[in-house]
């Protein structure tokens, strides 16, 4: 497979950039939606919102997530087979902003169609992104050649990208939908999907070559000596179940990650005491306290990773450390529970708050960019982005799982929640610890970056 030699930034590809971008305009484009579809769901006033009830809404909003992470599957599996990843990135990407537009398109008020053409624009989006999803990611994967190790760095740069999207968004789509009424909060979404498949289209041949134009199930065929699909090797296999297991680890994680964006959203509104001086801090603003600490220690850690070189943790290890600090943030959260000493009429200090999302931060960025690498690393050539879209699904039950356990522990106080999933990610990180060197082993050198580790697994493999 031909790399596009077009030079470096930063130490890294040109190419991961152009991917950085359009990640990011695709990123800033589901937000911006993100933000303000149930508050358009629940509008009952003349800017045109449908009026649902919050109760519709919210469960609107939870299936649309849901298939969200689910379409990636689907989407991974055609792009593998049938399309390559780049046409399937095009393709999503004009679905998307198809979707978008159709949202922002004026529709009467009192047009019994309204409610037709929304679940329309939202089906362009939940196809679209079923596309576009697995195959971005995988594509950054195929920058670097095994054993390379800038790849963890590369997929933290890449997740930077994200959340610079997601930050950007909730800003101008949430002011646009403010001052212009909420079309205009779509019509920006739309623009950025635009913007996305504009750099993919422009600069995609330059700078990433032939990456991603031909479906990996027909690149692996051309490698076999039959020239045909093959069954799995031991090898396949066993780096399959590394990503399965590491699969139940993430439903952890976010499920208590989640949490957050719920309970803790609820308590900086009632419980914290958000004055610094006369001025008093919208409690809104702390959901962009994840985005910023993702921004500033982002290239912290993939410099970190890059300048530890030989001694890099491993995956299961850094995994380890996001589940430790999941469990630091909750402490945090611990802590303000315990100065409200069950009086709940007790605004707690918001520097709890802070620290928690810190901690939650940096666990997501031990986490995620290197959930999405490991993938890139583990999954056989055919099915690369299938297994990028399986990992999606574990955030699908995830959520899931989070908006659950969010609804049944309102009796038990804030307490004993946050020390529930303090001590739960705890264990999850000593299970983790205990487990890492056989995930190691199964992974037969996907991680070591030495040459000679590599060409043992070249000799197994032939």
């Amino acid at each position: 497979m031909s790399h596009n030699s077009s030079g470096t930034l930063l130490g890294h590809p040109k190419g991961l950039f152009l991917l950085f971008g359009t990640e990011l305009w695709e990123r800033f484009s589901y937000y911006a939606m993100r933000a303000i579809l149930v508050l358009y769901l629940t509008d009952k006033t003349i800017d045109g919102g449908l009026g649902w009830s919050t109760q519709e809404a919210l469960s609107l909003y939870g299936i649309y997530t849901g298939l969200v992470y689910f379409t990636p599957l689907i989407g991974g599996w055609i792009a593998d087979n049938y399309l390559g990843q780049r046409r399937s990135i095009i393709i999503g990407g004009v679905l998307m902003a198809i979707g978008q537009f159709t949202l922002a398109l004026p529709h009467s008020v009192v047009d019994p169609h309204a409610v037709n053409a929304f679940y329309l624009g939202l089906t362009f989006l939940i196809i679209g992104n079923g596309l576009f999803k697995p195959n971005i990611s995988t594509m950054v994967g195929d920058l670097y050649k095994e054993g390379d190790n800038r790849r963890d760095g590369a997929f933290t740069i890449f997740y930077m990208g994200i959340n610079i999207g997601s930050l950007l968004a909730g800003v101008i789509a949430g002011t646009a939908s403010a001052i212009y009424g909420w079309k205009a909060g779509f019509l920006c979404a739309g623009i950025g999907m635009l913007l996305s498949l504009l750099i993919q289209l422009f600069f995609a041949q330059r700078y990433l070559g032939d990456i991603g134009t031909v479906p990996a199930a027909i690149r692996d065929a051309a490698n076999n000596a039959s020239g045909k699909k093959e069954p799995l090797t031991k090898i396949e296999r066993d780096r399959l179940k590394v990503i399965m297991v590491m699969c139940t680890f993430v439903i952890v994680f976010w499920a208590g990650f989640e949490q957050a964006g719920g309970l803790m959203n609820i308590y900086s509104q009632e419980y914290t005491n958000r004055m610094i001086g006369s001025f008093e801090v919208p409690a809104a603003w702390f959901q962009s306290l994840n985005p910023f600490f993702i921004i500033i220690c982002a290239p912290i850690l993939a410099a970190l990773w890059v300048k530890l070189g030989k001694k890099e943790p491993n995956s299961p290890v850094k995994f380890a450390l996001a589940m430790f600090s999941l469990a630091a943030g909750f402490a945090c959260m611990i802590g303000a529970a315990l100065e409200q000493g069950g009086d709940m009429t007790v605004k707690t200090s918001m520097l709890w708050l802070i620290g928690a999302y810190f901690f939650h931060t940096i666990g997501e960025l031990c986490l995620s960019p290197i959930g999405l690498s490991m993938v890139t690393k583990l999954a056989p050539l055919r099915l690369a982005s299938l297994m990028m879209g399986a990992w999606f699904g574990a955030n699908a039950i995830a959520n899931y799982i989070a908006g659950e356990i969010g609804s049944r522990i309102g009796e038990a106080g804030p307490l004993a929640i946050f020390s529930g999933i303090a001590i739960t990610a705890v264990i999850a990180g000593v299970l983790l610890l205990l487990l890492s060197n056989t995930l190691i082993n199964w992974m037969h050198g996907a991680e070591s970056s030495s040459n000679d580790e590599t060409t043992e697994v070249k000799t197994v493999e032939a």
